[in-house]
């Protein structure tokens, strides 16, 4: 079964590809499906936001198409960024500005804890779908740590662990993430 990846992000792309493995004959991104289709994501939770992403290209292609809408929230800042994540410092995938913005937000909180969440959506031309969320539990430190991973990994350090994800290798990230959780979720209830 082919399957387009509701996504032009590079390292979303690349995880999904590699936690997916051989589950597809093919997995192509929106660009290399030749398909120009930025969703409007005016969804309140990150389901409606994948939902919404995953139909649309499924409608637009003729075949299943699976999206995500991920974020970090960050029990402190009552959720926020949450599904703002991206666009938390206002330039959309900016992380070095999103970071440093929410290190400033934070500076004189004690409670650091925070979760990603990942809703994953895998719709079929019909209009069926299938979804899932998963979470990744840790908190924030005072200063970035690591080149590896992206977003917000320099500053999450998992519950139980003493590195950020950035400092973590693709496998490690990708057996425990939130991404990885919700992508296993939904490949059982196919």
């Amino acid at each position: 079964m082919k399957l387009i990846i509701a996504s032009n992000n590079a390292h979303k792309i690349r995880e999904i590809k590699e936690i997916l493995g051989e589950k597809f004959e093919q997995i192509l991104s929106l660009r290399e499906s030749g398909i120009e289709h930025e969703t409007v994501e005016d969804g309140s939770t990150f389901l409606e936001n994948a939902r919404k992403k995953a139909k649309e290209i499924a409608k637009i292609s003729g075949v299943c198409a699976l999206a995500d809408d991920s974020g970090i929230c960050v029990d402190a800042l009552g959720g926020a960024p949450g599904i703002f994540s991206a666009r938390f410092a206002g330039e959309h995938g900016n992380d070095e500005a999103n970071n440093a913005l929410l290190l400033k937000r934070l500076e004189a909180e004690q409670n650091r804890a925070a979760h990603y969440t990942c809703a994953m959506v895998l719709a079929y031309p019909d209009g069926k779908t299938v979804e899932a969320e998963g979470y990744f539990y840790g908190s924030i430190t005072r200063c970035p740590r690591g080149d590896r991973g992206f977003g917000y990994d320099p500053l999450f350090v998992p519950t139980g662990s003493e590195r950020t994800v950035a400092e973590y290798t693709d496998e490690e990230k990708n057996a425990i993430s939130h991404r990885a959780e919700a992508l296993r979720l939904l490949l059982s209830k196919l």
